[in-house]
């Protein structure tokens, strides 16, 4: 299930590509299909155990071009362990609503892609995560939950003053928001979440055209997932070249 729409956001065969919080690898998997050298980073030494077994196993069956450099590695996105314009494509899914100082986190996606590179955010959607803090205060008041909920002139406006410039932004998921208002109000392992879920994982197996129709169509009222993406402008680093 991606929250990233490749269609918008296209990855080039041999672009340097990071995916920060990745946890078990949905976009990274992604990128590397289409032919980047992906570097996947989370915090968590499981999810980078399992993504690095994933990459390995694609890689012996062919589901990627060949001479690719595929890893996965635990790290924290406050303090990335890469130079300066690392990377061509960087994006960070689900993850900035997780971490007090995403202030500081901005400031290394910005560091890390390079001039002219591509920058993907997704955070939950202000109203319908809303709605959940509402419901349920075990929702996000746990430890490594979610710290705040973004609007998406402010997402935009903070990804601008860490140096990016948005250029566009679209809502995701649409059918995934009723099911975490279910868990909310019942728990995860109640009746309703339950058939819902079931549901979900039908639509995410199948693709059937019935679902893939209305979840486009309930999108920009529904959609659980913000969007944003942005460019790293090359302007500014020439501007900067020039006054020294």
């Amino acid at each position: 299930m991606l929250t990233v729409d490749f269609a918008q956001f296209p990855i080039e065969p041999g672009d340097r590509v990071l995916d920060l919080g990745c946890g078990f690898g949905r976009h990274a998997f992604e990128a590397y299909r289409r032919g980047a050298h992906v570097v996947a980073v989370d915090r968590s030494q499981e999810e980078v155990t399992s993504v690095t077994a994933m990459f390995r196993a694609m890689a012996a069956e062919g589901e990627a071009p060949g001479g690719l450099v595929a890893r996965a590695v635990r790290a924290d996105l406050l303090s990335l362990p890469f130079p300066d314009a690392a990377f061509d494509v960087v994006m960070a899914s689900e993850v900035l609503e997780h971490i007090p100082d995403d202030d500081v986190a901005m400031a290394e996606i910005a560091r890390v892609v390079r001039p002219g590179g591509r920058v993907a955010v997704t955070v939950p959607r202000w109203w319908p995560e809303r709605v959940c803090w509402a419901l349920s205060r075990d929702y996000h008041d746990v430890a490594g939950g979610h710290v705040r909920i973004y609007r998406g002139k402010e997402l935009e406006e903070r990804l601008a003053d860490a140096g990016l410039q948005p250029r566009d932004s679209h809502h995701a998921h649409a059918l995934h928001a009723p099911y975490w208002w279910l868990n909310c109000m019942f728990g995860r392992e109640s009746v309703p979440s339950r058939l819902y879920h079931q549901v979900l994982v039908w639509d995410i197996l199948k693709r059937p055209w019935v679902t893939r129709a209305a979840e486009q169509a309930l999108n920009p009222l529904l959609g659980k997932s913000l969007v944003v993406y942005a460019d790293k402008p090359i302007a500014s680093v020439e501007t900067a070249s020039a006054a020294a």
